[in-house]
């Protein structure tokens, strides 16, 4: 399986977009400070996941959930969450 996730910051409430093969030891790895894209933001919550069985399509699914069109389906999908904890806003 194939995931894309999505994570929030505890520290800051900025979300992280990211795709693994192994969602579990990624997530791991986000935790422990060993993904460099997200060490200095940590903790993280996983707020969000897609399975796919192919690598493409998960990788185009991420690709999409990082465009401008991709971030408002997210605020959509994730309504209710993001109420409870709004994301910080983008400069």
């Amino acid at each position: 399986m194939y995931y894309v996730y999505i994570l929030q910051s505890e520290s800051d409430d900025g979300l992280y977009i990211g795709f693994s093969s192994d969602l579990r030891r990624r997530l791991k790895e986000h935790h422990a400070g060993e993904a460099f894209a997200t060490s200095y933001r940590g903790p993280w919550r996983l707020i969000y996941y897609e399975a796919y069985l192919n690598e493409a399509d998960a990788l185009g699914r991420e690709k999409y959930l990082k465009s401008g069109a991709g971030r408002r389906f997210l605020k959509s999908q994730l309504k209710h969450h993001l109420t409870a904890h709004p994301i910080r806003p983008t400069r």
